[in-house]
């Protein structure tokens, strides 16, 4: 007697239901114009300028929920970013993160930014020399219902420090 299915094919079925399982509810296709709004308010938060508020910003932009992690194990609630990023525009006010490139993967939006400017005083171990400094970073950002949920960081905070104790 032949079996209506065979053993692959349920095999395939059920690893397929089970990949749509793992999906979030509430994961959608962003579409880039989707991302650039998502995180708009973020990195114009991350820009220093007279009169921002950047923990406001950070508020619009996130989630109550939303954390930064700058590793797999070292995530910061926004209550703690904001105010951190408010004290980066007081050591660097001409601080500026643009973004280079954008890449969006279902609810995930990759950035890769420049971030620059010219600390005001010692920075990062290094005493003050008023040069300015110019880094890479990337960012990936969780985005559900147009607001960021979690972000993982990796600036290169060591070329910023080297570039700022160059003779």
């Amino acid at each position: 007697m032949r079996q209506p299915f065979s053993p692959h094919l349920l095999l395939a079925l059920a690893l397929s239901a089970a990949s749509t399982l793992s999906l979030p509810a509430q994961a959608q296709n962003l579409s880039t114009e989707q991302a650039r709004a998502a995180i708009a308010p973020f990195y114009d938060a991350l820009n220093a300028a007279p009169g921002k508020d950047p923990v406001a910003l950070v508020l619009q932009a996130t989630h109550p929920e939303w954390v930064s992690c700058s590793s797999h194990d070292d995530c910061k609630p926004r209550d703690k970013v904001a105010p951190a990023i408010a004290g980066f525009h007081k050591a660097i006010p001409n601080l500026m993160w643009d973004i280079k490139e954008l890449l969006v993967s279902g609810n995930r939006v990759i950035v890769r930014g420049e971030a620059s400017g010219t600390p005001v005083g010692a920075f990062m171990g290094v005493a003050h020399s008023s040069k300015s400094f110019r880094i890479m970073s990337i960012d990936i950002h969780t985005v559900e219902n147009g607001k960021l949920t979690r972000s993982y960081h990796v600036e290169d905070w060591m070329n910023a420090a080297r570039q700022l104790a160059e003779k």
